[in-house]
């Protein structure tokens, strides 16, 4: 198209009116369509820079060159698809409870378990040592899996005189064994084995010739009693715990008490007992009186026995059930009392008494040593041990076995 040919070219004084343009109505909008980016046909395109400060907007006109941006969260082409969505022309941030209540939950975490950490540590250091294993020419040498040594005293020691007179414990002076169990817990997956260890069981104590075993410890203490022990069996004793009258209530008391089956009637004002046959839930005070009373059986300490195997079992489990370790208003004074009244050899701490509530809680094979009779010797009646029975009893624990089954009694 030549120059005399556009319309456009002619020259117009100020303030005449723009000549027609073919195809674009007067004061109007191009009637045809456009062609490239908006440009009406027959005219020559703008720049880009002008035709985008141009622009519309949503319908609307817009200031400025810079080039428009979509908003984000669109669904449409070109929304980009970000993390900002619109409510009613307006952008909003996201919620994020979500992680708001993930972040609060592992700081809550990370508090617990600093603070079940602290408390372990603290517990641990209230355990009070006490001297119990030592070397000596002879000693058998260490065997596979856990043996214990537990013994419970007849310490009144903490006790008040009123508590005293309501537990029916009298008033000896001094502490002498009143219960002794040797408890293995194998290296494998098998059950633990609790043997009971007649007080009366007639045995060689060094220095002192043969007497009752509970003699070995009015002598020389923890330390001659699990010497004395260790050459009776020949399993070498890796723990020893110990625990009185008044630690014994305290523990019972902290889990809120054991669940026992009674197997008779017992009234006995000198445990302080008058119990019914049957189940039922015991208290610290009625649990000491159940296992202490001599009132049932032709042979009173195999009774006792009996019962002091039963309780140590019902009370070890529920202690390490998981109603009572995980609930902090159980395991808590749990820990505390135990730790205030169990003593523990130097070696042993918090983890090992742990370790032992865990392997028992499928509960133990218990059973007694073996025995042959009861004669009278120096004018006491003490307990024989049927040595061939009882020596394949504790040559299979100390090799990791189970007990022949002729040597488990009741």
């Amino acid at each position: 198209m030549g120059q005399d040919d556009d319309p456009t070219r002619a020259i117009r004084t100020p303030g005449t009116a723009r000549p027609p343009v073919p195809g674009i109505p007067p004061g109007g909008r191009p009637a045809q369509p456009v062609g490239g980016a908006g440009t009406p046909v027959g005219q020559v395109p703008q720049q880009a820079s002008s035709s985008a400060s141009r622009g519309r907007v949503y319908g609307k006109p817009r200031a400025g060159s810079s080039p428009v941006r979509p908003l984000r969260g669109g669904g449409g082409e070109g929304g980009g698809g970000g993390d900002r969505t619109v409510v009613e022309g307006r952008p909003r941030k996201p919620r994020r409870i979500g992680r708001t209540v993930a972040k609060v939950v592992a700081g809550l975490l990370v508090l617990l378990i600093i603070a079940a950490i602290a408390m372990y540590f603290m517990i641990n250091s209230k355990l009070r040592p006490v001297e119990s294993l030592s070397d000596y020419s002879g000693r058998p040498a260490a065997t596979p899996g856990q043996d214990w040594l537990l013994v419970g005293s007849d310490s009144r020691e903490g006790l008040t005189r009123a508590q005293r007179k309501k537990l029916a414990t009298g008033k000896a002076v001094g502490k002498r064994t009143d219960t002794m169990m040797l408890l293995h817990i194998p290296d494998g997956d098998g059950r633990p084995t609790l043997v009971s260890l007649p007080r009366d069981s007639y045995v060689p104590i060094e220095g002192h010739g043969s007497d009752k075993l509970n003699a070995a410890y009015a002598f020389g203490g923890p330390v001659l009693l699990a010497k004395t022990v260790e050459r009776v069996t020949g399993i070498r004793i890796d723990h020893y715990m110990e625990i009185g009258f008044g630690g014994f209530v305290g523990i019972v008391d902290a889990i809120g008490g054991v669940n026992i089956c009674v197997k008779q009637n017992i009234k006995d004002p000198k445990a302080g007992i008058n119990l019914k046959k049957g189940c039922q839930d015991m208290d610290g005070g009625t649990a000491l009186g159940y296992v202490r009373t001599r009132a049932t059986g032709a042979i009173p300490d195999f009774e006792r026995t009996q019962r002091q195997r039963q309780f140590f079992s019902a009370v070890v489990q529920k202690a390490a059930s998981p109603g009572t370790l995980l609930n902090p208003f159980t395991s808590v004074p749990l820990g505390l009392s135990a730790a205030e009244s169990v003593a523990v050899d130097p070696g042993s701490g918090l983890f090992d008494l742990l370790s032992v509530g865990l392997a028992m809680k499928d509960g133990p094979i218990a059973t007694g040593v073996p025995t042959s009779g009861f004669p009278t010797i120096n004018g006491a009646s003490v307990v024989k041990w049927d040595t061939a029975k009882a020596n394949r009893l504790f040559e299979a624990l100390a090799q990791d076995k189970p007990a022949p089954k002729d040597t488990i009694t009741k």
